[in-house]
């Protein structure tokens, strides 16, 4: 199972972002922290193992058949009244 990791930035990374955004500093350091933050939140990041990746996608794959089936079945239903109401088309 993955480790649970809260999502909150870390302390030092809000400080740090407060502090530079009381300096006003120029869009290259700007440009900076923001690629620092960005590289702290990856490093949060757990991969699924193997297992919880086939599982996963197991999951999704399942999903989908029965969304398509639903889909289906609807418009299998609707052509049906559709064709009910209105009369076949003239030929």
């Amino acid at each position: 199972m993955a480790r649970k990791i809260v999502d909150e930035p870390s302390e030092d990374v809000v400080a740090n972002a407060k502090r530079e955004r009381a300096a006003r500093r120029n869009p290259f350091a700007r440009i900076a922290l923001f690629i620092r933050q960005v590289i702290a939140e990856l490093k949060k990041v757990v991969t699924p193992t193997r297992r919880e990746l086939l599982n996963f996608t197991a999951v999704v794959l399942v999903f989908v058949v029965i969304m398509m089936a639903i889909v289906w079945g609807l418009d299998q239903l609707f052509s049906w009244l559709v064709l009910f109401v209105f009369g076949t088309p003239a030929g």
